[in-house]
């Protein structure tokens, strides 16, 4: 609703008209045929409080002046109507168990925090036309596996991460599932979709592995964090020295000699073991 003070005046080539929706009510204003435009005289404004100005022709009115700013307001009603944001092709048909990865750090944590349910991230590029085609399919497998997440990587806005991750062809898929880690990674297009709905039959089964999720191998969170993709708290704490170190540690414990492991120490290139 737009609000106009009374005594305005319209400039223009077309007349306005003024529809009183009261009945028995009366409005002191005149038109002005020299100028094609409409104006009110403030002494009665009230009398015409809330009701409505139709314009049936909006060319002219470019320039509004107001002549009366003291007077009391005048109401004018009107629609506003704004079309709809057009949905992207990835974002149509999604699924409840559909995520569109916002970084590398949510990524980490997704394939972390999955626990023994299978996921597999998809990469894909909005130019790409193998990608698009695929989409539906995809997104009818995941409402057929609701049990399986789907991670979607938009390459473009990635682009680090894809290359720190040796993604270099789209469409391009990862499967990773719990303690295992990745299982299988391939790129298939419509026409070898079959690839895709064998590798989530073999993997989707139901399963209980040992150990915490593994996602992302060691060299790859690395890569993430040395272009400061990911915290470096992420990735974890391992080295030649400490593994050789950790195994000394255990063949003395499965021997018929003691060890005080905490005599153990670990110089920088060198692993040593004192006891």
């Amino acid at each position: 609703m737009s609000c106009l003070p009374a005594g305005f005046s319209v400039s223009g080539s077309s007349s306005p008209i003024f529809n009183n929706r009261e009945r028995g009510s009366s409005l002191s204003s005149r038109v002005c045929s020299s100028i094609g435009g409409l104006q009110f005289r403030g002494s009665n404004s009230k009398e015409i409080w809330g009701n409505t100005l139709d314009f049936p022709d909006q060319k002219g009115f470019s320039n509004w002046s107001n002549k009366s700013p003291n007077l009391d307001p005048v109401y004018a009603q009107g629609t506003l109507s704004f079309p709809k944001k057009a949905q992207k092709w990835w974002e149509k048909s999604l699924q409840p168990n559909m995520v569109e990865i916002e970084s590398a750090q949510e990524l980490v944590e997704y394939l972390r925090n999955a626990g023994d349910r299978l996921v597999v991230l998809n990469f894909f590029s909005p130019g790409c036309g193998g990608c698009k085609a695929l989409h539906p399919k995809i997104c009818q497998l995941a409402e057929s596996n609701s049990n399986t997440i789907f991670l979607t990587v938009n390459y473009e806005e990635h682009k680090p991460m894809c290359y720190a991750l040796h993604v270099h062809v789209l469409p391009f898929f990862r499967f990773y599932r719990g303690a295992d880690g990745k299982v299988c990674s391939f790129s298939c297009t419509n026409a070898t979709i079959k690839k895709f709905k064998d590798a989530l039959a073999k993997h989707g089964t139901e399963r209980c592995s040992l150990g915490p999720a593994k996602g992302l191998e060691e060299k790859e969170l690395l890569a993430l964090a040395s272009i400061d993709l990911i915290s470096k708290d992420l990735v974890p704490l391992s080295s030649p020295e400490e593994e050789k170190v950790q195994e000394l540690v255990e063949a003395a414990k499965s021997s018929s000699f003691s060890i005080d492991e905490s005599k153990v120490e670990l110089k920088e290139g060198n692993a040593m073991v004192a006891a």
